[in-house]
């Protein structure tokens, strides 16, 4: 099942009303999971560098990457 757009922009909302850090990315033509390789690679990349720069650790993930992480937070 598909997970409508809307329920993951009001969890983004909410956590962002209660100052609780997170990122919401969408990648177009997906679903619930994903399919296409390059946005599982793509995924995964934003979640390391979001727990970096939420824990203060490196990650050897693009600078691209970090950026794009970091104007979500």
């Amino acid at each position: 099942m598909i997970v409508p757009l809307n329920q993951a922009t009001m969890m983004k909302e909410a956590c962002d009303e209660k100052k609780i850090p997170c990122a919401l990315f969408v990648f177009e033509g997906e679903q619930h999971g994903f399919r296409k390789a390059e946005n599982i690679q793509k995924a995964l990349d934003y979640e390391l560098s979001f727990y970096g720069q939420i824990f203060g650790f490196e990650t050897d993930v693009s600078d691209n990457i970090k950026k794009e992480v970091a104007s979500k937070l």
